[in-house]
């Protein structure tokens, strides 16, 4: 087997590096670039296991591997992000802040924004879950940290690149975004089955759809942009709980 089982294992460090430099990034206050690099280690986090799956080197090492690095990469830095949101939004000496003109924040410390690192906490109770529960071979039971790092990740975006006074009048609004934390906090950690994006063939009629799901995810993001990806995961969620009632009736 030599190098080939070791493939995977360097793809979910790429994963890693590439989430602790967004932490790094997120932690200063940069929130354009922690979120490139958040969408870097999530391309690597989804080639990882499909590595593993075509070179048949799957292990348990590998999970626990994959594991430790999405905590980093869509927990401890969505978590940051957060913190770093909620720290702009908080009202200083009145108003809300929401002068978004720089992906740089002047940080000062508020303790009402720790609320924000609930994130980090759910992420990691998610991803431990996950280890041991063997109903999530084929499929999610509650959402992927992936999944919800994007949605975090893509409010500086949303302000940075498409903002105009309602936008940004909502999420830099502090009480929106606690009740986005504790949403995510929830979604991560419920009972809630959610299809995933492994394909066991190509056939239509099997992975229709996921076939659905990615078309109306490629179109909503040329005509939404960064918008798209809080629409996306609604979307994937309400396509969820259809499958399951379909499949249930059928």
């Amino acid at each position: 087997m030599g190098i080939k089982r070791h493939i995977p294992n360097l793809i979910t460090l790429l994963n890693l590096f590439s989430g602790s430099i967004a932490l790094i990034f997120a932690v200063k206050g940069n929130l354009i670039l922690a979120a490139i690099f958040v969408a870097a280690g999530i391309f690597f986090d989804f080639f990882d296991g499909l590595a593993a799956r075509l070179l048949d080197v799957k292990s348990e090492m590998g999970l626990q591997l994959d594991s430790l690095a999405d905590v980093v990469t869509s927990g401890v830095v969505p978590g940051i992000v957060m913190y770093q949101l909620l720290n702009k939004a908080l009202p200083v000496s009145g108003g809300l802040g929401s002068d978004w003109n720089s992906s740089v924040f002047d940080v000062q410390l508020k303790p009402f924004a720790l609320i924000g690192l609930l994130i980090i906490l759910a992420s990691a109770y998610r991803l431990a879950k996950f280890n041991v529960d063997d109903r999530q071979t084929d499929s999610f039971i509650g959402l992927p940290t992936p999944a919800n790092a994007l949605l975090i990740l893509s409010l500086p975006l949303i302000l940075t690149y498409q903002s105009g006074p309602f936008i940004s009048g909502l999420l830099l609004n502090e009480w929106f975004l606690v009740g986005l934390t504790l949403v995510s906090c929830y979604l991560l950690n419920a009972e809630l089955p959610l299809f995933a994006l492994k394909f066991s063939d190509w056939g239509f009629r099997e992975n229709k759809m996921r076939y659905f799901f990615i078309i109306s995810c490629l179109v909503l993001i040329i005509f939404l942009k960064f918008i798209a990806i809080p629409v996306i995961l609604l979307l994937y969620v309400l396509l969820s709980v259809i499958s399951m009632r379909t499949s249930q009736l059928g």
